[in-house]
């Protein structure tokens, strides 16, 4: 699908033009829904294609309303994973427990979701692909804002002007840092980094996750299938941000490796796996906390303005939820300013709440000291005998507002 950009003097009588920069989970779901309310949508992505795969993900509370109300709902429901249950391990490999993953993770059986990210990206685009353009393979280059809009030039060289653009290009937004400025600003450091990539399923995983612990290090394998390869997860407490690695992909496979080189376990056999990986990908467990979401004609939405880290598990559902109530907030406000104000006055504070989880759970996960290993893995052996969980009722704080008639 091809459309042009539409002249600045016949905006006030067509359709509002709106330009998302991200087609990953928060800008797609924002496509759908300004699209149902009337505007004329363009996705740009920088990748070439969608990124299928992926490791898991949740979606909780408001947000499986969301996608309920999408009609996605089934189709995610297909792609579901039931893990069956998380074993947690001691240093020498012995168990320590072994319970229902919602136990752990504060989910509800036969509520809340868990696919694979890139399964996410795939039904979300099904949804919107025919009424949005996609641009893929190109990104923002210069984003120059008027009184009457907002003028893009792309990396291609293309040139298009829209009523309003959106950054839902992740916690490493570019969006955010041509606006708003470096993202060391906004961007809270939670005394972790971590490695992610796929290894052959070697050890006979079903459906599960086991996780290693050793004070400040811990290494989990997740099984989403019976035959299926393996997410490795390599997680390790840093106090200060190896800035040094973030960029630099050799860097990063040394200091994984030197860290978890006295480690028991089947970890040697994860770090050799992580040499070879092509997938990597590693971070640091971080926020992104503003003051404000918006600049001008531009807002932000998702990890790109509120980032949780995996931490509290509420990334995806955030980004899903954020673009809800953003598109909900543009549809009943003509004005923009108006707009991106009740944006952030209905959702900050459930915004809040789900980061706030990372200062309640992340130390009781993955400890730092002996000390807080013990209690963490006495309260394990607990939920043994207490399977079940219910929601952590951040997850669903937020009660959605209806879509109604359309301030077009």
């Amino acid at each position: 699908m091809t459309r042009t950009g539409l002249s600045m003097d016949v905006r006030t009588t067509a359709k509002r033009t709106v330009l998302i920069s991200g087609a990953s989970i928060s800008g797609p779901a924002l496509a759908y829904w300004l699209h149902r309310a009337g505007f004329t949508v363009t996705v740009v992505e920088k990748a070439g294609a969608l990124r299928g795969g992926g490791y898991p993900i949740d979606i909780r509370g408001t947000a499986t309303e969301v996608v309920r109300r999408m009609g996605v709902l089934p189709r995610l429901r297909d792609a579901h994973i039931d893990s069956r249950r998380f074993t947690f391990l001691a240093a020498d490999g012995s168990e320590v427990a072994s319970v229902g993953a919602g136990a752990v993770v504060g989910s509800v059986e036969g509520q809340d979701l868990e696919v694979r990210r890139g399964d996410l990206a795939t039904i979300l685009y099904a949804a919107v692909r025919d009424d949005v353009e996609f641009l893929f393979n190109d990104s923002i280059d210069v984003l120059d804002q008027s009184g009457d809009g907002a003028d893009v030039t792309f990396r291609s060289g293309r040139r298009r002007s829209f009523d309003l653009v959106v950054g839902a290009d992740g916690m490493h937004s570019q969006t955010r840092e041509a606006l708003f400025g470096p993202e060391e600003q906004f961007h809270r450091y939670l005394g972790y980094a971590f490695a992610i990539f796929t290894m052959p399923n070697t050890f006979g995983l079903s459906r599960e996750v086991v996780l290693w612990n050793t004070p400040g290090k811990a290494a989990a394998l997740y099984a989403v299938g019976d035959n299926d390869e393996l997410h490795a997860f390599l997680n390790f407490h840093q106090p200060e941000p190896p800035l040094h690695a973030l960029r630099n992909p050799a860097a990063q496979r040394e200091l994984v490796a030197t860290v978890f080189a006295d480690a028991g376990w089947k970890v040697p056999d994860m770090v050799d796996a992580m040499r070879d990986a092509d997938d990597l990908f590693f971070d640091t467990a971080g926020q992104i906390r503003m003051p404000h979401w918006s600049s001008g004609r531009v807002a932000l939405v998702g990890d790109a303005a509120y980032a949780p880290s995996f931490l509290t598990g509420q990334g995806s559902s955030l980004a899903l939820v954020g673009a809800y109530m953003l598109a909900h907030a543009l549809a009943t406000n003509r004005d923009h300013t108006a707009a991106f104000a009740a944006y952030e006055r209905d959702t900050r504070e459930f915004v809040a709440m789900n980061q706030a989880l990372v200062d309640k759970g992340s130390a009781t996960l993955f400890p730092t000291t002996a000390e807080a290993l013990e209690q963490r893995d006495t309260m394990l052996r607990g939920l043994v005998t207490m399977p079940s969980a219910t929601a952590r009722p951040a997850h669903s704080a937020l009660t959605l507002p209806e879509f109604g008639h359309a301030v077009t």
